[in-house]
């Protein structure tokens, strides 16, 4: 159990019922067929993470044009480096790479989770 700031939760929530076309498309073209539990917009910690799967301690997150900027990449290291001390891997993806290279990300992803397309339900 991570810790988890309450006064997120609402934010998190609103999240979830506005996600982007990209975490559409990711959430029910992939994650959602996945064996294992996927948390969407999920608090940990000081942070909500786009996607949270507890059972391999990751976190999945895709990143708009904002992210490109220095100011969000420092933004992000640091981010990923809180998650980091807690057990978390953060994968990172780019909203440009769901588009356009859907099937790389969905076997980047589960290689990370040690599974294959076989084991999508």
């Amino acid at each position: 159990m991570y810790p988890h700031n309450k006064s997120l939760t609402p934010n998190a929530q609103t999240l979830r019922r506005n996600m982007t076309p990209e975490e559409k498309h990711l959430w029910y073209d992939f994650l959602k067929r996945l064996p294992l539990t996927v948390h969407r917009q999920k608090v940990i910690g000081a942070y909500i993470v786009d996607f949270y799967i507890a059972e391999r301690r990751t976190v999945i997150e895709l990143d708009g044009r904002q992210h490109t900027t220095p100011e969000h990449r420092a933004k992000d290291a640091l981010r990923d480096a809180a998650l980091g001390e807690m057990g978390i891997t953060v994968l990172r993806y780019r909203n440009d790479d769901i588009r356009v290279a859907f099937e790389g990300v969905l076997r980047s992803i589960l290689e990370h989770l040690g599974l294959t397309f076989e084991d999508l339900i």
